[in-house]
């Protein structure tokens, strides 16, 4: 059972399970926020808990400054996390929340010996990869907003909008500096099972990227190929859930 009563600023759209065995921790693609996880308690049976993160800078928290560095994010999550983690967790990341999680989870068990009951990537390629494409969160307004578009993430009214994209143009910048400017360092794989989702018609990710992330784990590994490009999430959350389930459900059926 949950022992308490999730109140935390990261946190947002919860919907609280009493009778929760598990919490999964949500961690959203640049520029997104909680909300897109929203709904995924629907999708989840009562043990299992949903939390979506919400960042700083977006959403309930745009006044908030956003992260522009991987490491301080990650270490500003382990404090704020460390103590909802007091019953079994697992994580999910779509992009760049892939590789939040990711590190989080490195830090995670460095600091306080926690380590997830799984680990959910999506439409990111394994950390210890370069990055294919030229970095862009320092471009011109006009050369960043084409290579937004160009990664279909963004609806063209939105990029259209002036007074919206003033909004969202720091937390873009902020978030793809996230992504950019990390350095993957070699460390022990992880102790939990990785499972990898793609999208099969995503032009920025390739299948090989995905399987790579079996090196990051000692435990077992998966990939799971669905229909749609890089934000296939949109299209495919109950796919999604549904294979989040069957994972975490084998986990329970062991405790």
């Amino acid at each position: 059972m949950a022992s308490r009563s999730i109140c935390n600023a990261w946190i947002e759209y919860l919907k609280p399970k009493p009778q929760a065995r598990l919490r999964l921790f949500c961690f959203p693609y640049a520029g997104g926020g909680a909300s897109i996880y929203r709904a995924w308690s629907d999708y989840l049976p009562p043990n299992i808990e949903v939390c979506p993160i919400q960042l700083p800078g977006r959403e309930g928290r745009l006044s908030e400054e956003p992260f522009t560095s991987l490491e301080a994010l990650v270490h500003a999550l382990a404090e704020n996390l460390v103590s909802y983690l007091d019953i079994p967790f697992a994580f999910f990341g779509y992009s760049m929340g892939a590789l939040i999680s990711f590190e989080l989870s490195r830090q995670l068990y460095k600091r306080y010996g926690l380590s997830p009951l799984h680990l959910f990537v999506a439409a990111h390629r394994a950390p210890q990869l370069p990055d294919r494409r030229p970095p862009i969160h320092q471009l011109p307004e006009t050369a960043f907003l084409e290579a937004l578009g160009r990664l279909n993430g963004t609806p063209a009214e939105v990029l259209q909008n002036r007074e919206a994209m003033e909004l969202l143009l720091p937390l873009l910048r902020a978030d793809f500096s996230v992504c950019e400017t990390y350095t993957h360092r070699v460390d022990s794989p992880l102790r939990c099972p990785i499972s990898a989702f793609g999208g099969l018609k995503d032009p920025e990710l390739s299948k090989d990227e995905l399987i790579s992330w079996q090196e990051q784990t000692q435990g077992k590994f998966t990939l799971q190929m669905l229909p749609g490009d890089h934000f296939f999430l949109h299209h495919s959350q109950s796919q999604l859930s549904q294979a989040v389930s069957r994972n975490v459900s084998q986990h329970l059926s062991l405790l």
